[in-house]
């Protein structure tokens, strides 16, 4: 059974979907099978997969509103070595559609189900925004992975989120009990990036993951090109970076199945 994992902030620009693609080819590197989910309308984790967005024959949208399912939809990433559920603009409709569904924050968990035992990890590329598409991001998973620069404004954009993934395991999803912060853009130089890590990791303790992405352009390079950022530029600070965290995320999914 897979582990499904949202990557998530309501603040945009903070390398939320940089952090998709380049946990789910490390986590490939690993040699894990991992299928990777794009649920932002702009479809940039699909297009960063080396996946043209534009000429998919389904996505997610279809599947959310039961015209497809995920193994008609998905497709694969060659650059990145996983699959991928590609997203677009209609996903921007997705919002209306859904109201008229009955459980329509469980649609996304329902088509899943059916593909689980296929894949050791199932990432999920949530949108900036609290939508319809957020909250079935949040009702499929396990865990929430939480990309956040150590800047002050972003500390109060994550006490909104840490409060909104509280209010989906109490009411949608009981299963989703496992929050990680991940810190990135980190620029070691700057002494308030330096405080507000510290201050993290005196908050939320082992919540925060060891592994710190650093501020790297390989990084920000990579998408343009259709890969990966670990396997676009290997030796890059940023893509060490990525495959250490995807080891870490390993190790902590197997430390906790061994207390289940």
């Amino acid at each position: 059974m897979a582990k499904i994992f949202c990557i998530a902030n309501q603040k945009g620009g903070v390398g939320k979907t940089t952090t998709a693609i380049n946990l789910a080819a490390s986590l490939a590197a690993h040699k894990k099978k991992v299928l990777l989910i794009d649920l932002d309308p702009q479809g940039n984790a699909t297009m960063g997969s080396g996946i043209d967005k534009n000429t998919v024959k389904a996505t997610i949208y279809q599947v959310l509103i039961n015209h497809a399912t995920v193994e008609e939809a998905r497709v694969r990433s060659e650059t990145g070595n996983y699959d991928v559920l590609p997203g677009n603009r209609e996903l921007s409709g997705a919002e209306i559609d859904l109201v008229n569904l009955d459980n329509r924050e469980h649609q996304l968990k329902n088509a899943l189900a059916l593909v689980d035992s296929q894949y050791d990890f199932i990432l999920i590329d949530c949108p900036p925004t609290l939508s319809l598409l957020t909250l079935n991001g949040l009702g499929s998973a396990h865990g929430v992975i939480i990309p956040m620069q150590c800047e002050y404004f972003a500390l109060e954009g994550l006490a909104d989120l840490v409060s909104t993934i509280k209010r989906v395991h109490k009411n949608i999803n009981p299963e989703l009990t496992q929050i990680g912060i991940l810190r990135v853009m980190f620029d070691p130089r700057i002494t308030l990036q330096q405080q507000v890590s510290e201050q993290l990791v005196a908050h939320f303790k082992e919540n925060v993951y060891k592994t710190i992405i650093p501020r790297n352009v390989r990084l920000a390079e990579a998408p343009s090109h259709g890969i990966p950022g670990i396997i676009y530029d290997k030796s890059s600070r940023g893509a060490k970076s990525y495959e250490a965290f995807g080891a870490e995320l390993i190790k902590r999914v197997k430390a906790m199945d061994k207390k289940q």
